[in-house]
């Protein structure tokens, strides 16, 4: 009878203490893995952050980031793998290479992409509307969007007959681009000059061969490396007065000649969502992979006239923004 008396007296007492020890136990604090071509400073990752601090994240407090910089496609499998290893909650990729890294590295980890050209041809997702398996993400229509750039580019320069387009060796998603500018191009009469790239050493020799072979125009195409070596590259378009088109619109801001593409800063604060919503229990394989809807041309008219270029009031007119 004691012995009953004095559970009934301690269950009570168990309990309450259990509670209270859970209680002052703290929540744990989500960690989120981003690989990108950037600092944590440039604005990509700092628009990032603001539609983090928009669905009420605040890093630091409730929501830790672990950033990682790549320079090449080729540093992002070790990249990925250490965040793996790091056990993060999610882990955010730039472009097809990473989220094909990241898919060989976890199949439990929720993977979000920034900028995959072609998420189901390249076998990142089942489809669009239903990813299946663990990674989902934007993706930028970058095939369909190389074969616009390429007749912009011809609309703006109607003589230029031969074009070079610069791409990252290892880059994946630059395949499906090229295949894609190849069909513009006969279309255009144009002769493409693929320059594969492997690392920034490449990139004189690139300009040179553009040089050798009398190169009218260049293209470059979406890549870490090339965002990471961007003010070079813009850089060596106007040393060797050549009309260039970028994919997007941090390359005119840095001095580049035209660009096309979906809106840099838009991309980024959608990521959050799709953080967001994986943070609060929704999986990978339900999320639809969201293709952009806003595109803009940016033109540098500064840039057109340091390498006395003149862009036709027709394409300037149908240009969002332009950069006197």
């Amino acid at each position: 009878m004691k012995k009953n008396f004095l559970g009934l007296i301690l269950c009570p007492l168990l309990l309450a203490l259990n509670i209270r020890v859970e209680a002052q136990q703290p929540a744990k604090i989500p960690r989120i893995g981003f690989v990108a071509a950037n600092r944590p400073d440039t604005p990509s990752i700092v628009e990032f952050r603001r539609g983090l601090r928009d669905l009420g994240y605040i890093e630091g407090k409730n929501i830790l980031i672990e950033y990682r910089s790549v320079e090449g496609v080729a540093e992002l499998p070790n990249l990925v793998a250490e965040l793996v290893r790091l056990k993060v909650d999610v882990i955010v990729v730039p472009n097809t290479p990473g989220a094909q890294a990241a898919k060989n590295a976890t199949t439990t980890i929720p993977v979000i992409f920034i900028n995959a050209g072609d998420p189901v041809g390249t076998g990142i997702v089942a489809s669009l509307a239903r990813p299946g398996g663990n990674v989902t993400g934007l993706s930028n229509l970058s095939p369909e969007l190389s074969g616009k750039q390429l007749e912009l580019l011809k609309e703006a320069f109607p003589k230029i007959s031969h074009v070079a387009v610069l791409s990252e060796t290892a880059n994946t998603g630059n395949a499906a681009s090229l295949g894609e500018m190849k069909v513009a191009a006969e279309a255009l009469r144009v002769t493409l000059q693929r320059l594969e790239v492997r690392g920034r050493d490449d990139l004189e020799l690139a300009f040179s061969a553009i040089k050798r072979e009398r190169t009218s125009a260049l293209i470059v195409l979406r890549s870490p490396l090339f965002r990471t070596h961007l003010a070079q590259i813009v850089s060596l378009a106007i040393k060797s007065r050549l009309p260039a088109l970028y994919p997007d619109s941090f390359s005119t801001d840095a001095g580049g000649l035209m660009s096309y593409g979906p809106k840099p800063f838009e991309q980024s604060r959608r990521v959050a969502i799709y953080v967001d919503k994986i943070l609060k229990g929704a999986k990978p394989a339900d999320l639809p992979v969201e293709q952009p809807t806003k595109f803009e041309l940016v033109i540098n008219l500064k840039t057109a006239k340091q390498i006395d270029l003149t862009i036709p009031p027709t394409v300037l007119a149908r240009a969002d923004r332009v950069i006197k």
